[in-house]
């Protein structure tokens, strides 16, 4: 699912950039955040509730909340939802609260 026209956005979907997610690689495109990339990919569950480990999703898309929590290039806590894409990108799950390395 992207947005293809916006009356003041605009999309360039002319560069592509790959990285990784859970070691699988994927494609967004230049100017996509990691979660709407995730997203446009189908991939709709970012994070889990820490206790009771129930699913979390794109929800505010501005960093507010902690949905979209995932470790990005071994750093934990990083909010995707508002975290340029970039090229070979490292993207994984976050398991609880996330741990330094």
């Amino acid at each position: 699912m992207r947005i293809h026209q916006h009356p003041i956005l605009s999309f360039d979907k002319r560069k592509t950039l790959n990285f990784t997610y859970n070691g699988q690689t994927l494609e967004g495109f230049e100017g996509d955040t990691i979660a709407s990339a995730l997203h446009a990919q189908g991939i709709k569950m970012l994070s889990e509730s820490i206790h009771l480990k129930r699913p979390r999703g794109f929800y505010c898309a501005i960093g507010n909340c902690a949905s979209c929590n995932m470790v990005v290039n071994g750093e934990p806590n990083v909010r995707t939802c508002i975290t340029p894409l970039e090229e070979g990108m490292e993207v994984r799950l976050q398991e609880g609260k996330g741990h330094i390395r």
